[in-house]
């Protein structure tokens, strides 16, 4: 019989892809992946460890595995532990959580199927080694001995990024994607531990995402969602004169996102390419341009702002001032017509004033994104923000997140209410439920429809309503 294994996937889209290249390797060794984890030999919980709940979320999903294991018929189950916990935390993990068979770092994502065949061919084991160079017989090797461990791919930064023939496994819809275009990131935000864990921004080659994406398009997928930590910088980093943290597209100078999306643009086929985690510092005229002119690209931009007190966005290390966000927002919808805006926010973050706090609700109001979303300030260790006096309580930040929350409610329903009459085009995901254009998988609203129609087809509907942030159709 052959290897079964199960995967539990938790946190962003892209650690979402990195799970798909794990199963894709699972099964180019001839294994089998099973949704049920009770019936695994090998149960992978691939981690988040961005903020503490989502640390809390990992730490639970393996301690409810070991639950599970210990419960069941299958007291002999494997658990490996991968993702960015794993990565920024293998040390501690292996000493804390001795029921983890195996913890893999970040650049192993592609050698899941080797390093789980080496687990079950050894006695039992505490972890995954990194792979040793000119040494064959030990690549992947397993120890026996607790006190044997390597744990080398937590002493350095990540380097590894998917090709377009990289074995992946999806776990989208068949008509919805996620392409990774580059990993890393190279800016300095103080709240956050992403460049610790996930290394320096590295692009991949443009031929190589134009690869992928035709032959997913060739598939019948219908919506392209384009990711990374900062899709703006991507193929900056490939420039013959390095880009600077601050430097706006300029496709003079080497591989863009604009010339690739143009490219993308004049494949064949009838699909939406979606735009997510966008910096706000490397938006150009010319990206802007090529947003508006490319039919394929959805009208609609995910660009994190995090703030827009100018004290809040220095404290944060935010490269952007006040005066470049409100320029780059007039600039983009009077740019792009029909453009949707989604954004997140910090509240709370350490010395964030009462005047602070009005002058984003403020903002907010003004502006009146189509999507957002708010976040309470979580302090990392390991981050500039962590070590920041005037830390703000957590009553003050649950008081500013829901303030904040009942203000964009207020608005989101407005917005839905006024798309009542027309007619759209939306992307079916369920025989009764759909999306818009400015919809993200996930994360924004949905359209409600009264009639089923084709999962995975474009079709239009006039809008009879509204519920909430959700549409009916």
């Amino acid at each position: 019989m052959s290897t079964k294994v199960g995967m539990i996937s938790l946190g962003c889209a892209k650690n979402l892809v990195d799970a798909e290249i794990m199963l894709g390797s699972v099964l180019e060794r001839g294994m089998e992946i099973t949704s049920s984890a009770d019936d695994a030999d090998v149960l992978v919980i691939n981690t988040c460890a961005f903020i503490d709940s989502a640390k809390e979320e990992s730490i639970e999903a393996i301690l409810q595995a070991d639950q599970r294991r210990k419960s069941s018929k299958n007291p002999h189950q494997k658990i490996i532990v991968s993702g960015c916990m794993a990565q920024r935390f293998a040390s501690e993990l292996h000493a804390a959580l001795p029921e983890v068979n195996a913890l893999i770092g970040l650049d192993q994502v592609s050698d899941l199927g080797t390093i789980v065949g080496k687990l079950l061919s050894k006695r039992p084991t505490t972890n995954a080694q990194q792979p040793v160079s000119n040494a064959e017989d030990s690549a992947f090797g397993v120890s026996s001995d607790n006190h044997d461990v390597d744990l080398a791919f937590a002493e350095s930064r990540p380097r590894y990024i998917p090709d377009y023939d990289t074995p992946r496994f999806r776990l989208t819809p068949p008509h919805s994607a996620y392409v990774k275009i580059a990993e890393g990131c190279n800016h300095p935000c103080s709240f956050c531990v992403i460049p610790q864990m996930r290394g320096k921004h590295r692009s991949r080659e443009p031929e190589s995402v134009l690869t992928e994406i035709r032959a997913l398009v060739a598939e019948g997928v219908r919506e392209i969602n384009l990711i990374s930590q900062d899709t703006t910088y991507y193929g900056m980093d490939l420039w013959s004169k390095k880009a600077g943290p601050c430097q706006p597209i300029d496709s003079a100078r080497g591989p863009t996102l604009a010339a690739v999306l143009r490219k993308i643009d004049k494949i064949e086929g009838d699909v939406w390419v979606r735009l997510l985690y966008t910096h706000p510092a490397h938006w150009s005229d010319e990206l802007i341009e090529t947003v508006a002119h490319c039919d394929k690209v959805a009208r609609y931009i995910d660009i994190p702002l995090q703030h827009i007190s100018e004290a809040m966005l220095q404290q944060m290390r935010r490269e952007t001032s006040r005066q470049h966000i409100e320029e780059l927002i007039d600039r983009l919808r009077a740019g792009i017509r029909g453009i949707a805006l989604r954004t997140t926010f910090i509240v709370g973050f350490p010395g964030e004033t009462e005047a602070d706090f009005e002058s984003l609700l403020a903002f907010i109001e003004r502006i009146r994104f189509e999507r957002l979303g708010i976040f309470k300030y979580s302090r990392e260790d390991g981050s500039r923000a962590a070590r920041m006096p005037n830390q703000i309580s957590m009553k003050i930040k649950n008081e500013r997140y829901r303030r904040a929350m009942l203000l964009q409610q207020k608005i989101a329903c407005a917005q839905a209410r006024e798309k009542i009459g027309q007619t759209l085009k939306l992307l079916v995901d369920q025989p009764h439920v759909a999306r818009t254009e400015a919809d993200a998988p996930d994360i924004d609203a949905r359209v409600i429809l009264s009639e089923a129609a084709p999962v995975g087809d474009f079709i239009c509907r006039s809008i009879t309503g509204s519920r909430g942030y959700d549409l009916l159709a």
